[in-house]
């Protein structure tokens, strides 16, 4: 009997597709029982809220899988791929991640305290509100582009975390001392923002960088105007003024 060549494309697909979901689920039913998958194909896998504590999963393809508040403390994810995969809210806590492949993977949330990071590349994840972020995994730039994004989306004691890693690494890092000084203005601290903004201000003009030093002047005027009562030329916007700023913070990268 012959068959159109079109059907003998659509068997050997579905067979190839499940020869490989049956790879699948053995090497998840592996690492399930185990713990220990090293070079396991598990794209796609779903592991949300697995106890994957110590887990080997050394060189791992974990690529578009769902791992979504997994504990994953202490385990050793080492050239594992995990782009595209969802760690939302995951532990990583002591986590070896050496040379792990996050491109595009969901990281916000993420508890990272103690993990190793080295030759990680974290700027095409998503690593909004991830707690524990070794300096080594950034540069100051790095920390700084996302103090901003945090600033931006409301979380200012995160944003000054990522700006105080910033400065860590480089102390006259001067639009860190400047996005710091505009989250401690959002959290009410007045004497903060200002000491701040001075530091940046005079850096700046050790630098000779005058969009900053304009910058950081125009914030002390806006904060000065912002003190005086509605009768003394008060009632100065001085939030419409913060808002103008956060473009300004961006154009400081470059």
């Amino acid at each position: 009997m012959k068959f159109a060549p079109w059907i003998i494309a659509i068997t050997l697909i579905t067979s190839t597709a499940r020869s490989v979901q049956a790879q699948n689920l053995e090497h998840l039913r592996q690492l399930l029982a185990t713990r220990q998958c090293m070079q396991c194909d598990l794209r796609g896998a779903g592991l949300v809220v697995a106890n994957l504590s110590g887990a080997n999963l050394v060189g791992a393809d974990l690529s578009r899988a769902n791992l979504s508040r997994a504990n994953l403390s202490g385990a050793d994810l080492r050239g594992a791929n995990l782009s595209g995969a969802n760690l939302n809210g995951a532990n990583l806590s002591g986590a070896m991640l050496g040379g792990a492949n996050v491109s595009g993977a969901d990281l916000r949330d993420t508890l990272l305290l103690n993990s190793d990071l080295t030759g990680v590349n974290l700027q095409g994840a998503f690593i909004q509100g991830a707690i524990g972020i070794p300096v080594s995994a950034g540069t100051p730039e790095t920390f700084y582009t996302w103090g901003v994004n945090e600033a931006a989306r409301g979380n200012y004691r995160g944003a000054i975390d990522f700006y105080n890693q910033a400065l860590s690494l480089n102390n006259q890092y001067a639009p860190a001392y400047l996005g710091r000084a505009v989250s401690r203005y959002r959290l009410g601290d007045e004497r903060g923002a200002t000491r701040d903004t001075e530091v940046a201000r005079d850096i700046f003009t050790q630098q000779k960088n005058q969009e900053g030093i304009e910058i950081s002047e125009t914030f002390l005027r806006g904060m000065e105007a912002a003190r005086r009562p509605p009768g003394e030329g008060g009632g100065f916007d001085i939030l419409g003024l913060i808002g103008s700023l956060g473009s300004a913070l961006i154009r400081l990268l470059f």
